[in-house]
């Protein structure tokens, strides 16, 4: 039987590493863009938030023909928060392309990504990017990728690997290590591609089996099954059974409309054989992991798995005084629905049920995997209340562990001194200090889940802003202790009414505010954090006194700190436990769980 004339090729590499840039150079060298055709940057980051973030969240595929041969490019996300994005992504491919900066060198997401390739016994052929950087060290970051390779046991097979030294922004590649050329194209990257990545094995004429990794969605087609034919042909005219390893499978059917990936778009074909990429319609129940297969032969593929989610947080119906001001989907019906089509379409969060019918617990990878979700809903027009995340627990040989962290921190060396400090409260453990970028420090260390809830925005406060820090799921280790919760306690407003000016002047020597003057307030809303630990009630409605008694003192112009904006991030990471984060398409605000301070009190003394 003759090889498919098809590569299946996922692009992965720890964040920011060039893995969407490469794909742009890519599609314009291939022709897949009019020569005249106006194009942006970074053009496989579709959405609003991918753009905002300057990072890849859905996993995407797009191909391109070279010699011959169709090239089918799945670009995957870096952050270890969309692990659930790669592992589907992985299960599309043959091989797979591992893009190192030749300056930073493998980073904890590399070793991440790297160790689900060589789970799904994937070759990889590596790419050395951005060596036109003035500090970069290409021979050392490719002996640092081998003892990578040796840590993770890659099979033999798989060590002697393809090496190419490219500059993804220039479209620019030579194989081994060096410079290319200034007239250089990717064409060598692309070669070894063909070379390297073996073709699909399935036999066309066998019976059918296609596994669906993904679903999308067609204002005009419905739901849509994405996914891979691993064995036969899939045609448009021939009946399907839709398999779930736990139902038997359903009366055959005929496919409403077959896609195949072709440039950056779909095309509609009538078939595709084992080893290409298919979007199909026509089945409204289908979810990831089920097999379409020959109803007179149905056998299933074994389902996808992916890692446990490792941290939760609860998603409740927006109670507070100003609900039903801005969103449009306000009941728990909505929210459940909402939520439901998530976990239809992302493998790695899950949905459990509360005591109250009107809150939902949430799991996930990440904070930031939370936020994007939370972000996604309230751009929606969804109004919701979220709690500050919890880790989960498992025991182990009688003992209680949590989940533990690895990760990075990209410092200016100024700075160095202060991120020890910082991570010690929280149980953090530096492991390693290295020379980054000239100036700048690279720092290693490991610390458990829940000490590093609200250190991002720690490090960028202790930093000025300039720290970067990169975190991967290590596995478990013994609870770790108490940690630190937020410094200060809470200015909490004690009624409802509108904020001024001349309330807000005094009480911002007390601490630092969230609000400005002019803003709806309620009865316990946090309004700010005290400098001093415990809460304090607060008027921030108070007016001054209109009197006929003037004097220099009290004619002051009032001049009001700039307020501590919060996002959807810094919000989560700010909330103790009795605290609320409410979200509404354009406000984010912080509250009691128990707005009446009556409340409070009595539950404090229970």
């Amino acid at each position: 039987m003759e090889p498919a004339p098809i590569r299946n090729v996922a692009l992965v590499a720890h964040v920011d590493h060039g893995k969407t840039t490469l794909v742009d150079a890519i599609l314009r060298q291939t022709g897949v863009f009019r020569a005249n055709q106006e194009l942006v940057d970074r053009v496989m980051d579709s959405s609003d938030q991918e753009r905002e973030r300057g990072i890849t969240i859905l996993a995407k595929a797009a191909s391109v023909q070279w010699k011959g041969v169709k090239v089918n490019l799945v670009d995957t996300p870096g952050h270890a928060d969309f692990g659930g994005e790669v592992e589907r992504a992985l299960a599309m491919v043959d091989g797979v392309l591992l893009l190192v900066d030749a300056a930073e060198g493998p980073l904890p997401q590399t070793r991440y990504v790297l160790s689900k390739a060589v789970a799904a016994d994937l070759p990889a052929v590596v790419v050395l990017n951005k060596v036109d950087r003035s500090d970069a060290r290409p021979d050392e970051v490719l002996d640092e990728i081998y003892q990578l390779f040796l840590d993770l046991e890659v099979p033999d097979r798989h060590i002697e690997f393809p090496v190419i030294s490219a500059v993804a922004r220039e479209g620019r590649a030579v194989e081994g290590v060096g410079l290319p050329p200034a007239d250089g194209d990717l064409a060598p990257l692309l070669d070894a591609i063909l070379r390297s990545v073996p073709a699909p094995l399935g036999d066309p004429c066998a019976p059918l089996q296609a596994l669906v990794t993904n679903l999308d969605a067609s204002d005009y087609l419905g739901r849509l099954a994405v996914g891979r034919v691993v064995r036969g042909t899939l045609s448009a005219a021939r009946p399907v059974a839709l398999v779930n390893a736990a139902t038997p499978p359903p009366s055959p059917r005929r496919p409403g409309r077959l896609l195949a990936v072709e440039g950056l778009g779909r095309v509609e074909v009538d078939s595709l054989e084992a080893g290409d990429l298919f979007i199909l319609a026509g089945f409204p129940e289908v979810e990831i992991g089920d097999t379409l297969a020959d109803p007179y032969n149905p056998d299933p593929l074994p389902r996808l798995t992916v890692d446990e989610p490792v941290l939760r947080m609860t998603f409740g119906v927006n109670t507070s005084p100003l609900a039903g001001k801005q969103g449009r989907y306000l009941t728990s019906r909505h929210l459940r629905e909402r939520l439901a089509r998530e976990v239809l379409g992302n493998v790695a969060i899950r949905v459990d049920d509360t005591d109250s019918p009107d809150v939902l617990q949430v799991a996930g990878r990440g904070e930031l995997q939370l936020a994007v979700l939370i972000e996604s809903m309230r751009r929606e027009g969804y109004e919701l209340e979220v709690s500050r995340p919890e880790v989960f627990t498992r025991e182990i040989d009688g003992k209680r562990h949590e989940p533990i962290e690895e990760g990075v921190i990209d410092v200016a060396d100024e700075h160095v001194g202060t991120v020890p400090q910082a991570l010690a409260p929280r149980k953090g453990l530096v492991l390693d200090l290295r020379a980054g970028d000239p100036g700048r420090t690279i720092i290693s260390f490991e610390a458990p889940a829940r000490g590093l809830l609200g250190f991002r925005s720690q490090l960028l406060t202790v930093t000025r802003g300039t720290g970067m820090l990169h975190t991967r799921h290590r596995g478990w280790s013994p609870w770790a202790g108490e940690m630190p919760n937020r410094r200060g306690g809470a200015m909490v407003a004690d009624r409802s009414g509108v904020s001024t000016g001349y309330a807000l002047d005094n009480l911002q020597l007390r601490g630092e505010l969230f609000i400005g003057p002019g803003e709806p307030v309620y009865e316990g809303m946090v309004v700010g954090e005290n400098s001093r630990p415990g809460d304090m009630m607060v008027n921030v409605t108070r007016e001054k006194q209109k009197t006929n008694i003037r004097t220099h003192a009290a004619d002051d112009a009032i001049k009001l700190t700039p307020p501590r904006v919060l996002t959807i991030e810094t919000a989560v990471e700010l909330v103790v436990e009795d605290e609320l984060v409410e979200v509404t398409p354009s406000s984010v605000r912080v509250r009691k769980r128990l707005l009446l301070e009556s409340n409070r009190r009595r539950a404090s003394k229970r």
